[in-house]
């Protein structure tokens, strides 16, 4: 059974940046060459929010507004791992964040969870001075 892994979270302060690892597990073959990956993130009292995501060829990404300039997402096939750096943090980028295995990643629409069936346990990242 494919299970995700998140880590990299913590505390940082305002225009800090993060770095965060998913890393797949649990099926033979190339995982990452099978699913794609997003990235999602949510904090107490809102919706989960979908923010990247990278296709399974690595082609394909996308970012919501909100992220876009600040973040990257990029993947390491050989170690199943797919990575999403956050430079310039805004308090408002506080929130668990999460990263989920789906069927696709689409270049005009952020990833919707409904698309994503397996879903990593997520890690907290803190942006505050």
């Amino acid at each position: 059974q494919l299970q995700l892994v998140e880590s990299g979270g913590g505390l940082v302060q305002p225009g800090g940046s993060l770095r965060l690892s998913c890393t797949a597990s649990g099926v033979s073959g190339k995982i990452l060459n099978t699913y794609a990956i997003g990235w999602f993130r949510q904090d107490p009292g809102k919706e989960r929010e979908g923010i990247s995501c990278i296709s399974q060829s690595g082609i394909t990404t996308h970012y919501v507004t909100s992220v876009k300039g600040r973040f990257t997402i990029a993947k390491d096939n050989a170690k199943n791992t797919v990575y999403l750096q956050m430079n310039s943090l805004k308090p408002e980028d506080a929130a668990i964040y999460y990263c989920a295995a789906g069927t696709f990643c689409s270049t005009i629409q952020s990833p919707q969870a409904i698309n994503y069936p397996n879903w990593g346990q997520g890690t907290q990242v803190t942006v505050s001075s």
